[in-house]
Parts: C-alpha cells; structure tokens; sequence
C-alpha cells in the first residue's frame, strides 16, 4: 500500500514515468526494499526529489547540507561508530529534545536505539544519505594532527578495555600504527616490482602466509610474524573502506594508491576462514594502457590478420573463450582500443570494470540493484552503440539480447567459459540459444591460454628428445636435432626462469559449413575436425610453434593445455 501511494506521488508530479514504477515494484518482490530505494538505485529518481516528496507526505521537515551545524554535536553515550553505521547526524539539542537527520523515515528501531541511549526525546528530519554521510564524516572525522599523532604511536594505544567496541577501537588503534603501515605499504611494493597480478594474505593457526601470484603462479614471500596477523589483515580493511567489525561475512572494497610512481588500482576481497579472514587483492596498473596492443599479445602473423578483420566488421559476435586468468579481457580490451575511433560508439557492460578506456562508455554490473548483464545490455541497445562488448555470457537471456543485438546491426564482443574454440558453439545451444539465430551472427571464437616466456637474461638450449616430441604430435618437418630452451634462473627474474606471459591461440573462423552444422547440431568433435582441416590450429599445436622457436618451454605448453 505505502509502495502504491509513494509511487503514484512520484507519477503525479512527473519524477518517474509508469515504465519505472512498473520496473520497480516488480524488483521490489525480489528485494524486498522501499520502492523509494529501489527506484533511486535504478537510476530512474533523483533522491533529493524522492526525499522533498517523503518530506510533503509524511510532514517531516526536510534538511539541506548547508544547514548542517558548523561544529560537531557531541552526545554523550552516541558514538561515532554509531552515527556512521546507522547514518544519524545529530543537528541540535535543546533541553530534552534532540534533532536529528535521517535519510530513512520508516526506521524506527533506530530512533527508539536514540531514544533509549540518550535519554531524549528525539524530533527527526530528512536529508539525502549522501549529504548525511558527508556532514558526519566533516564534522566527526579525524582532524590530522589527530590521524597523525595515531599513525606515530609504535605501541598500542589504550589498555585493556573489554567489550567489542573497544577491541575493535584497538584494532583499529593497531591497524593505523607506523609499522604496521610501513609492512603493508612494503608488501604491495614489492608486489607491484615483481609484476605480480595478485597478492594473497592468508592467516593459519601457526602461520601467517603472504603470497604473490606473478605469471599466473602463486609464490610465497617472507610473510611478518604471527602477531601482526590481525593488525595487517585490519590496515588492508581501512584501506579498501570496509567494515573492520564485520568478520563473520565476505567483503569486496578497491584501495587507489600510487606505487612507484604508477596509478595502481586493488581490487580487495575478504573471506572469514577459520583462523581469520583472507584476503585477496588484485592488482591493476591504471597508468598501463600500452599492454593493450594486438600485435603484443603472441598471435601468429596469419591469426592476427584474421582477428583484426573479425574484430573490425559492422555486426556479428566475436567470442573469446577460455578458464578464469587466460588473458580473455585483455584480449576483448586489445580489439576494442584498436577500433576505438570518433566514428564508432563503443559501450560495455564489465563484472568488475577492470580498466578504463578514454572514448569507451563503461558500465560496472551491480546484482545488487538489479543491473545484470542482461538488464544493462538491454539498456545499451538503445543508446544506439556501434560495438558492445559484454563481460561474459552467464545466461540464456543475456545470450539471446547479445544475438539480437548482433542481428539488428550491432559488433558484439563477449567471453564464455569453454576449454576450446569448438565447443563454445554447443555450450550456447545448450543454453537454449536456437541453433539457426547463432549461426546466422557467430562470426568467430577464439580460446586462448597464457603461457610464461622464457627469462631472456638466463636463457639456456638443450637438444630436444626428438622421439618424445614426436608422441607428443609435434611436427618436427624432418630435422635431425631440435634445439629447446629454459631458463636457469637469475635475479631478473626472480630465480623462476621466467619473465612475462604471452598468448596461445586456437582461432575458429565461422564459414558456410560451420553454419551448416551449427544449424544440424553437430557436435564439437565435428565442427572442431573440419575446422582444423581447414586450418585451425589447436592451442597446444600453436603452444608448440612457441617451444620450436625459443619462446616458451614444453612443460609450460602442457601445464595450461592438460584441460584440452
């Protein structure tokens, strides 16, 4: 009934349309939210114009940030933690009256909370929840000389206070400790000079483990001492803007900092594990465009051709499949920038947007509010696109608007979960995607696995044994010795042999017969027989070619293609 009511005041003075009402009541049966909420999270209102309108109808005056108090109301027994958490932003007191600003009306728990630790009545006002958690953070915020006398204690500050509130204020007091900021600090240096893509903090009960993951293997680093588990785990919480206090539930945040001398970009989650909570940071380098080049990805001259004519025609779907770390978005990223041109309008939609493109519109999905892959490339048909790259289809419905798209004249580019070429084609038709609509849009698929490259500073040759190379199907075109090479191991590349990865490739080019078989649901098997007969090589036949010519080692090649 109050979903009815608020949503016809919002259509009687214009601020949404029936569409956006419609949409919205039929999220609100999934979330369970105000309808206020749910239509300001869609985008569809404004919330200073949802909160004039809550204002008018439940007769609770409404509140601007400049009439916000100049300095910090100080109640006793209300603490910062309290206002931050339940977004209360205390105006004024006179006597036993204490006015408040709210940017939820309806929650009453909260005002009865305020009643019953303070003592006072207690007279609430609207404002927007972003001018509310701006005006605490201004006025109960830290001033610096505070924040700086924290971070120079190199002891624990307070004593033994019980509860959790003070546990947690420790921590907190712990976490913002020089040393502690200088360990985390160093700990992502080091991983930014190691080129490392991801670093992993994980507490056991007898050991506390950092570990680096860097070419796609994971290796562990001098970890601090056990005692320092906490405070480092809590120093990364702080950072990336999560909840220190919540321990029981995972949590993703993003930490922006500058790294030897690079923009560098964290991508943050936590897990409760049995002794702690791990944590997960991947790291993007922002500053690092310049990877995004076709040409240095590792295609062989022909297959680049092909990939850059498909990834260049007006309408059709190009996919690149592959495991989760093989390079797909990179790859998808490498054509978008090569076609990125004032005459094209180019859109995404990313789970996350992992980096920004100057002159490409990005959109980040958010489950949370309703915005899927489905829902925003529902969205960006009609913003009129040239080329649509969707992160990945999950789904029948996001599968068939990305099929559509492709057929009403759309450049579609998306990643599936496949082990090769071939068999992307049968995962969509096991989907539900009719087989005759794929068939008529699929224009290419591309799997791809990275391989580590040899450490050119260490590298060494060694004959190669011809007659396991040869059970292996390698073709050897009659020579009497082969030359292999490795690396030994050295400082530049940190004693691993290695140093940077590069792509192989395995690149299925979409011609009348394939068509013909998509249509007649032929199985991968097939289609992947007569494409190799018409050229396609496999993705340990190209991982081979790059072990004959010195650029990768056999070990390597087998290691990321034993799923194939």
């Amino acid at each position: 009934m109050a979903s009815t009511l608020i949503g016809q005041l919002l259509l009687d003075r214009n601020l949404i349309s029936p569409t956006d009402l419609q949409n919205g009541l039929s999220l609100q049966k999934e979330r369970r939210d105000k309808i206020g909420k749910i239509l300001t999270d869609l985008g569809y209102l404004a919330e200073k114009d949802l909160m004039s309108v809550l204002s008018e109808q439940l007769e609770v005056p409404l509140i601007r940030a400049d009439e916000f108090p100049d300095v910090p109301l100080k109640v006793e027994k209300l603490s910062v933690k309290f206002l931050r958490q339940f977004q209360v932003l205390p105006l004024g007191l006179e006597e036993n009256l204490l006015t408040v600003a709210m940017a939820d009306p309806s929650d009453s728990d909260t005002l009865e909370s305020l009643r019953m630790f303070t003592g006072y009545d207690v007279r609430m006002c609207l404002g927007t929840t972003q001018e509310i958690a701006e005006g605490i953070e201004r006025l109960y915020s830290p001033t610096e000389e505070e924040a700086k006398q924290v971070e120079e204690q190199l002891t624990p500050g307070a004593a033994n206070q019980s509860g959790a509130t003070e546990d947690i204020e420790h921590l907190r007091d712990r976490a913002s400790e020089l040393p502690v900021i200088r360990l985390v600090n160093q700990m992502i240096s080091r991983a930014v000079e190691r080129r490392a893509s991801d670093i992993h903090v994980e507490p056991f009960e007898k050991d506390f483990r950092i570990r680096y993951r860097i070419d796609g293997i994971l290796q562990a680093v001098d970890a601090p001492s056990l005692e320092l588990k906490a405070p480092v785990i809590s120093r990364l919480k702080l950072m990336a803007k999560l909840n220190i206090a919540e321990r029981r539930l995972p949590q993703d945040g993003r930490i922006k900092l500058k790294v030897l001398g690079k923009e560098i970009d964290l991508r943050v989650s936590t897990l409760p594990t049995l002794y702690g909570e791990s944590v997960v940071m991947r790291i993007l380098d922002k500053s690092d465009t310049s990877a995004f080049d076709l040409k240095s990805l590792g295609f062989p001259d022909d297959v680049l051709s092909i990939v850059e004519r498909l990834t260049s025609l007006p309408y059709g779907i190009f996919l690149v499949t592959g495991p989760t770390g093989s390079g797909k978005s990179t790859t998808l990223y490498s054509a978008m920038k090569r076609i990125n041109l004032p005459d094209k309008k180019i859109i995404t939609v990313e789970d996350p947007v992992e980096y920004q493109m100057d002159g490409i519109n990005q959109i980040h999905v958010n489950t949370q509010i309703g915005l899927t892959f489905a829902a925003g490339l529902r969205h960006i048909v009609r913003q009129d696109p040239d080329v649509i790259m969707v992160g990945e289809i999950r789904d029948l419905e996001t599968a068939e608007i990305a099929i559509r798209a492709a057929l009403t004249g759309h450049l579609v580019f998306s990643t599936l979960h496949t082990n090769d070429a071939p068999s992307a084609v049968t995962r969509l038709v096991d989907m539900g995607v009719e087989n005759y609509l794929l068939s008529s849009c699929l224009v290419g698929v591309l799997a791809q696995r990275l391989v580590r490259i040899v450490c050119q500073h260490c590298r060494s040759g060694y004959p190669g044994d011809l007659e396991h190379l040869k059970s292996l199907g390698i073709v050897l075109n009659g020579d009497p010795s082969i030359t292999l090479y490795q690396g030994k191991g050295c400082e530049a590349c940190g004693f691993t042999g290695y140093e940077t990865r590069k792509g192989i490739f395995e690149l299925m080019e979409i011609d009348d017969e394939i068509r013909r078989m998509v249509v007649t649901n032929q199985s991968a098997n097939t289609i992947a027989q007569y494409a190799r007969k018409q050229g396609m090589k496999t993705l340990r036949e190209d991982g081979f070619d790059k072990v004959l010519t010195g650029t990768t080692t056999l070990d390597e090649v087998l290691r990321v293609t034993q799923d194939v």
